[in-house]
């Protein structure tokens, strides 16, 4: 059962704020009374619910939105199969030269500011020089930091009817090549060199490594970002990015229409236990869940400006551009969070003024553990949004006790597999302490237990009962369909199973308490990682912790790993503490047999802890794919406590 009967309420929407929202409008549009019966139409009625959603955001399309959906099962629907549409069409139809869809803002102060003129203008010259090379289903990758080449490069190949896909350029070579030697680009755009944490790191081998690994390639275009003149001489068919653009001054836009569920963007897996899986997205699939979810959940508008903290190898890159098929001013951040102090993005909240700020529980943990001087305006912040792994008891506190008393604080998940989320925000309802808002409106969501029953307030596994526009299209290399029936349709035949362990209240809020895969089973009992971690990390003296567990003797016994902060060290009494609070907010078999002191604890390079790989570790298990690790040096402390 779950404890979490009378929550705190720190936020509610006043009257005016509630009726001002697209969400309340598209309530009414639908004429219902509230978001409980809204959400119940949007499932009863999925053709109705979806097809609505062109109207109401006035999205941009061809041919006739009946039937919304031809039905035979849950992997095989076809949406919208007699429309045809423009993935960077609906994202530059606000040509407007007086606002701001861009703007950039680096660690170093450097900033840059792009209409949604000049980005169509930019679009239109690289559209000019790739065309030749990309046309519709081939595949241009980018090798870049976050910066507003990216999403000119993203916006020129989905003009053309291509296919974006993208890597951080924190990347290794080899991981690079692992994910793009699958998806095979014609053409790479790629950064000679980035700066994180002020500290410059040059990228031209690792990319002539890369090219020299991917003989598909026709094209490859150098972004000097921080011009430090690029020697291309020994990188075959490379280009300066302001060579190709100059080479096309005064191009003129042009989008071809493809099908709905025509390819736009592959995305991978960590790929921690081989080779990542690459993911392929739909057009028309990601453009009508990201405006449902940026515009109805987040009620984001064309007057304000959004700020999520993201690299582009995590999903959160592709869910913020689409901010642009609103109208929204994008604020894109490259460099470290922490740089030149952790409270820098406090700074750019309100310099920028910025309304919705995205962020992770890992920054705003370090944030208050930096114990730097947060007192700030914050009058223009509306929302803030939090993913990557489930929020602590103790951070919504944080938020609303040191940040800000009238803001909505919305954490969101969902996964690169969806591109999207499954339950996140809402500006009509309140906020609880330790609880996501609501269900994704259309997203048939449930709480299963073993035997596939619905629950409520049980913990069980997060499902959709019903197909949905941003499901994959498929893997890659996968012909038979047999890997995406495995990962997702295996354990509940005709409902998708994300991996995700949770509740549902009988609020019908959501709490989750961890990914399935690395959900600990002593005795028998399920428990999720992040029951653990909402116990220990609020300890004053423990940094960081990772919760996973070792086979003996035919059970699984709980292992408990902790980074001590500064000046403090594990001890007996320590150890006492941390076993008898977990006792005492859980129950007994929560309980680690063993905590042991680490120097180190594994992440992704999207800011998400890792379990698996440690589990492996202590099971004499051969991690195959390091890359997907952002730390990796820190895993060779962990074979000490193999059985």
């Amino acid at each position: 059962m779950v404890k979490n009967k009378n929550p705190v309420e720190y936020w509610k929407p006043d009257a005016a704020r509630m009726q001002a929202s697209q969400m309340y409008r598209f309530m009414q549009a639908a004429g219902v009374n509230n978001y409980t019966e809204l959400h119940q139409w949007s499932i009863d009625e999925p053709a109705q619910f979806w097809s609505q959603l062109f109207s109401f955001f006035n999205l941009k399309y061809t041919g006739d939105l009946q039937p919304a959906f031809r039905d035979t099962n849950f992997k095989e629907y076809t949406w919208f199969p007699d429309i045809k549409l423009n993935f960077a069409e609906n994202l530059l139809r606000h040509n407007d030269p007086d606002k701001v869809a861009l703007n950039f803002v680096h660690e170093s102060g450097l900033k840059k500011q792009i209409s949604y003129q000049e980005l169509g203008q930019q679009t239109a010259k690289l559209a000019s020089f790739i065309k030749a090379t990309l046309g519709e289903g081939d595949v241009l990758a980018a090798f870049m930091p976050h910066i507003p080449e990216t999403v000119v490069s993203m916006l020129a190949t989905t003009s053309l009817g291509g296919i974006f896909t993208s890597t951080s350029c924190d990347f290794g070579a080899e991981g690079v090549i692992d994910r793009l030697s699958q998806s095979k680009p014609k053409v790479l755009v790629a950064v000679s060199g980035y700066e994180y944490n002020g500290k410059y790191f040059d990228c031209m081998d690792k990319i002539k490594k890369i090219a020299d690994n991917l003989p598909m390639l026709e094209k490859i275009i150098i972004v000097d970002f921080l011009n430090k003149n690029p020697d291309l001489d020994e990188i075959d068919n490379a280009i300066l990015w302001d060579d190709a653009l100059t080479q096309h001054e005064g191009s003129t836009l042009s989008f071809k229409k493809v099908r709905f569920d025509s390819p736009v963007y592959i995305l991978y897996s960590s790929g921690t236990s081989g080779k990542p899986k690459c993911i392929v997205h739909s057009a028309g699939g990601t453009l009508i869940q990201h405006v449902k979810e940026l515009g109805l959940h987040c009620d984001l508008t064309d007057n304000k400006n959004i700020f999520f903290f993201t690299t582009c190898g995590w999903m959160m890159w592709n869910w913020l551009t689409s901010s642009l098929a609103l109208g929204a001013t994008i604020t894109i951040y490259e460099g470290s969070p922490a740089y030149p102090s952790m409270s820098h993005f406090i700074k750019i909240i309100d310099r920028e003024k910025i309304n919705i700020f995205g962020t992770s529980p890992k920054y705003l943990k370090a944030l208050e553990d930096s114990n730097e001087d947060i007192t700030s305006d914050y009058s223009t912040l509306e929302t803030i949004l939090s993913t990557g792994a489930p929020l602590l008891n103790e951070q919504y506190d944080f938020i609303y006790q040191k940040i800000k008393k009238d803001v909505q604080l919305s954490s969101i998940a969902g996964g690169t597999d969806i591109v999207s989320c499954f339950v996140l925000g809402n500006p009509m309802l309140p906020v609880n302490r330790g609880e996501i808002q609501c269900l994704g409106l259309g997203m048939n969501v449930s709480c299963f237990d073993d035997e596939g029953k619905d629950q409520l307030n049980q913990e069980g596994e997060l499902v959709c009962k019903q197909s949905f526009p941003s499901r994959p299209i498929c893997f890659l290399n996968d012909e038979t369909g047999e890997r995406i029936k495995n990962a997702y349709f295996s354990q509940f035949p005709g409902a998708w199973c994300q991996g995700d362990y949770i509740s549902i209240t009988d609020r019908k809020t959501v709490i989750i308490h961890g990914r399935s895969d690395t959900t600990l089973n002593p005795g028998g009992v399920r428990i999720g990682t992040a029951e653990i971690y909402r116990q220990t990390e609020p300890l004053h003296y423990i940094d960081d912790s990772l919760c996973v567990g070792r086979t003996k003797d035919g059970d699984v016994e709980l292992i408990l790993f902790v980074m001590m902060k500064d000046n403090e060290s594990l001890d007996d009494n320590k150890i006492k503490e941390i076993k008898s609070t977990i006792r005492q907010k859980t129950t007994p078999r929560h309980v680690p047999v063993e905590v042991y002191q680490v120097n180190g604890i594994p992440y992704t390079r999207s800011g998400k802890k890792m379990e698996l790989p440690v589990t492996r570790i202590l099971a004499n298990k051969t991690i195959t794919n390091l890359e997907a690790v952002a730390n990796p040096e820190c895993l060779k402390e962990y074979e000490q406590y193999q059985v």
